[in-house]
């Protein structure tokens, strides 16, 4: 199936009637739109978000500012497209229209066609039933707080809104083939290398497979032919149900290693030749180790949830290389890689943030296979088990999001950060261990005497908290930190089911 054949211009219709605008506040986030359609959000309302986005573009930038729109594979997303990009049109903005495409193909295509602005209408791996939009102005940086409550502010004073088509639109045909040449750059692997590709029936089937094949790869597909009703499970490479779909792939074909892509294909996940997981930050220390040994002095951003092992790798510290802690979010990490003139910067997520010389900045789970690919090559004699296996050993929950509604869960996560820096403060210990070091720059992260550490923040996409544990020492005390602060949050009364646990 070729899902980029008949890709055609959207038509639009600015007499058509509408319900009543819906728009509810909450689906403003920290650094993109996120709303259940059309119960959330309707198509009035994503024609407000558009007039908005465009207002904002236009008083930022210039008026009839150029925006590139590409949309994600749901049944609805393409619905959403339309209704976004009227309003953009409302607002006098030349609109191009790249269709089909990834997140990162979108941030790519801002350079290519070298546009002031960018729209991508996803909900990367949210469930069906949700719709999201990215935006930015600068090229390879996505919208912040301070941009999304800006475009907030417009659209919730916007009363008595009408279409009108005082801008531009133009279909752009063919960036597939330009964006998938971008992240080769010509790269072949030397050696044979069988991958399987994960794609959970998201957009990012119709890339990853052609992408691997094109640097040498055997692929094995895995859920690749795309299909909106996600029939197997939610493109996340996050999800236990999807890790072990990819373990399986591994072990019956004998795979160098599974590459599992999200819905958006800005994310990547790995699963190893033994079929075992690795989590991103450790494959992101992998990854960093072997740029490391071709840019020597280089600078590396992790998000709060990864890893202590970085400050402690002596590899790195022999290659004189930097690490900087940054907040979540691939908004916050993008500009803090741009900020730095940082190589690379690794989320506990899998966006990997891919900057000059390799790539251009923004978080793309292609490009980030394309450094994995290279990681394989160049240690062909070495499987990514061993490579693991010489990582020093850490013990780390899986990424916990119990939930917590939208307007209590940064009160919660403040209380929670000012009952740890009471703690330390008065010297008090966490099962048995003193409090070395409070971070709070995204929610609240705390360091155990011994290393070990605990982080819990507000989820920027949905309503819930985010809890990631690692402990330098045993599994049991991953436990017991758990079960200390779970206590602390369950006293709130606010915070509900996790949506998994140890």
């Amino acid at each position: 199936m070729n899902v980029f054949k008949n890709q055609s211009s959207l038509e639009f219709n600015f007499d058509e009637k509408l319900d009543p605008t819906v728009i509810s506040p909450y689906g403003f986030r920290e650094y993109d739109a996120r709303w259940l359609f059309p119960d959330d959000v309707n198509q009035q309302g994503l024609e407000i978000f558009g007039f908005s986005l465009g207002t904002y573009i236009s008083n930022r930038v210039k008026l009839g500012a150029s925006v590139v729109i590409g949309h994600d594979y749901r049944s609805y997303s393409e619905e959403v497209k339309r209704h976004v990009a009227k309003g953009l049109l409302t607002a006098g903005c030349e609109v191009i229209d790249i269709g089909l495409a990834l997140s990162p193909m979108v941030y790519f295509a801002q350079h290519h066609l070298d546009t002031d602005a960018l729209a991508m209408i996803t909900a990367s791996h949210n469930d069906n039933g949700w719709t999201g939009i990215k935006c930015g102005i600068e090229k390879s940086l996505t919208f912040g707080p301070d941009e999304v409550n800006e475009i907030k502010k417009i659209a919730l004073a916007t009363k008595d809104f009408k279409a009108k088509h005082n801008g531009t639109y133009e279909f752009k045909h063919d960036l597939r083939q330009d964006y998938l040449d971008y992240l080769t750059q010509g790269y072949k692997v030397k050696n044979k290398l069988k991958i399987v590709a994960a794609c959970g029936n998201g957009t990012a089937g119709a890339f990853a497979p052609d992408l691997l094949r094109t640097i040498g790869c055997e692929v094995v597909e895995l859920h690749c032919r795309l299909d909106h009703s996600f029939p197997n499970y939610n493109p996340n490479p996050e999800d236990m149900v999807m890790l072990e779909d990819m373990t399986a792939a591994v072990k019956n074909h004998h795979a160098d290693a599974a590459f599992g892509f999200d819905g958006d294909g800005d994310r990547l996940g790995i699963v190893d030749n033994l079929g075992e997981e690795i989590f991103s930050d450790k494959i992101g220390l992998m990854l960093a180790r072997n740029v490391a040994a071709d840019y020597p002095n280089s600078t590396f951003v992790i998000d709060v949830k990864s890893t202590g092992l970085y400050f402690h790798d002596e590899y790195l510290k022999a290659q004189n290389c930097k690490i900087e802690m940054w907040k979540t979010g691939h908004s916050h990490m993008k500009r803090r890689v741009r900020e730095l003139n940082s190589i690379c910067g690794f989320e506990k997520s899998g966006h990997f943030f891919i900057n000059e010389p390799l790539g251009l900045g923004f978080d793309d789970g292609l490009k980030s296979a394309i450094l994995m690919a290279k990681l394989l090559d160049d240690n062909i004699d070495t499987k990514l088990s061993e490579m693991k296996s010489k990582l020093p050993l850490t013990f780390q929950s899986p990424t916990m999001a119990p939930y917590c509604a939208d307007d209590e869960k940064y009160q919660l996560v403040e209380g929670v950060a000012k009952s740890i820096k009471d703690k330390a403060k008065n010297n008090e210990k966490i099962v048995g261990l003193a409090i070395k070091n409070v971070l709070t720059i995204n929610g609240v992260r705390f360091e155990l005497e011994n290393g070990s550490w605990r982080l819990v923040r507000a989820s920027s996409n949905k309503p819930s908290l985010v809890v990631v544990i690692e402990s330098f020492q045993s599994m049991d005390e991953v436990k017991a930190i758990f079960k200390y602060i779970n206590e602390i949050l369950d006293a709130t009364g606010k915070v509900g089911e996790y949506d998994q646990t140890l």
